[in-house]
């Protein structure tokens, strides 16, 4: 079942945080933004030792657009079935992703409506944001809407520095109280602007210890430009090497898919997701998907191949055919579909 996002340290953090926020004008500011933060619930499957089961995620998000575009982040709503978005006013709206980004943990979804009590946030400039300066973050903190926390930004830190698995986003380290279901929320400075998206914390307990991360605002509008979405409605592991070999993958490497999202365009193409787990050299590895090898002619051998594909995919008309090649139950096969 997927969890929100936390790192366990092995070593002791740093035991001083910042003294208990002032209240000066946050009442105000929470008012004032608080219309533009949803609650964020997803239904997706996943792949264990029993068979594939089902499960829910709960994260938070914030409408920036009157068109319906909500941020979020994206290990709340990659490769999900089914995605809904609830209001202040407690109004449930279905929504689907538009744009991700697992590199940076940031996502965009489109909502069906905007309902009535929804307001748009307005966007800050996070490289004016500095040390010491106070934040406030609204979410959904183990399920309980829109709660808000605040504290002070404490470090920034630079792309790929932080976080190896998500090296495209700049973070904010912030000593606000971030938890599970916050994920995917926002962080305002205290002119009620945007700053950030709320992303993991660091803990050895697993929960809220004063060291979150949010991914910078503008690292999140220039990942998540509009582009048709084909790897979001993917799990999976990219092989390579030793398990590679063992999988008898006939290609430097390839995908070696566990989840594929129902109704996506992978889904309606044919791509086929894993059935059961099995250990390998003491990894857990999903078996029984296909194992994609190529994309309209880019072969699936890094990360960096990836975003080729997913830039290659975003630049076809709607109607244009593409071709997957993939390895299934030791046959390549030719998948096609149609760009939408």
């Amino acid at each position: 079942m997927k969890k929100v996002r936390a790192v366990i340290l092995a070593a002791a953090v740093l035991p001083a945080f910042a003294p208990a926020a002032q209240a000066q004008n946050l009442e105000e500011i929470f008012r004032k933004v608080n219309p533009s933060v949803v609650v964020v619930r997803s239904k997706g499957r996943d792949v264990s030792a029993g068979g594939v089961t089902r499960f829910n995620e709960t994260g938070s998000g914030v409408l920036i657009s009157d068109s319906g575009r909500v941020m979020t982040a994206a290990h709340v709503v990659n490769g999900m079935d089914e995605i809904t978005v609830e209001g202040i006013a407690g109004e449930v709206v279905r929504a689907k992703v538009i744009s991700t980004d697992a590199a940076a943990d940031v996502s965009l979804l489109q909502l069906e409506r905007v309902t009535a009590a929804m307001r748009v946030a307005s966007l800050g400039d996070s490289d004016t944001v500095r040390v010491g300066q106070q934040v406030m973050v609204v979410g959904a903190p183990y399920g309980l809407s829109h709660s808000m926390s605040v504290g002070w930004i404490s470090a920034r830190w630079p792309p790929n520095t932080i976080f190896r698995d998500m090296p495209l986003a700049e973070f904010l380290q912030t000593t606000a109280t971030i938890n599970t279901g916050n994920s995917g929320g926002p962080m305002f400075n205290m002119a009620g602007e945007v700053i950030a998206i709320v992303s993991q914390n660091i803990s050895k307990s697993g929960g809220s210890e004063g060291l979150g991360f949010v991914v910078t605002i503008n690292s999140a509008r220039k990942l998540l430009i509009d582009r048709k979405v084909f790897w979001g409605a993917l799990q999976g592991i990219i092989l390579t090497g030793d398990l590679a070999a063992l999988l008898n993958v006939p290609a430097p490497a390839g995908f070696l898919v566990k989840i594929v999202a129902q109704g996506s365009m992978a889904w309606n193409m044919g791509l086929q997701g894993g059935d059961r787990i099995v250990t390998i050299d003491g990894k857990e590895v999903a078996l029984g998907g296909d194992i994609i090898l190529s994309v309209d002619g880019i072969p699936v051998v890094s990360e960096d191949n990836i975003e080729k594909i997913r830039n290659r995919l975003a630049g076809l008309k709607p109607g244009t055919p593409f071709k997957m090649s993939v390895l299934r139950a030791g046959k390549v096969l030719e998948l096609t579909s149609t760009a939408q």
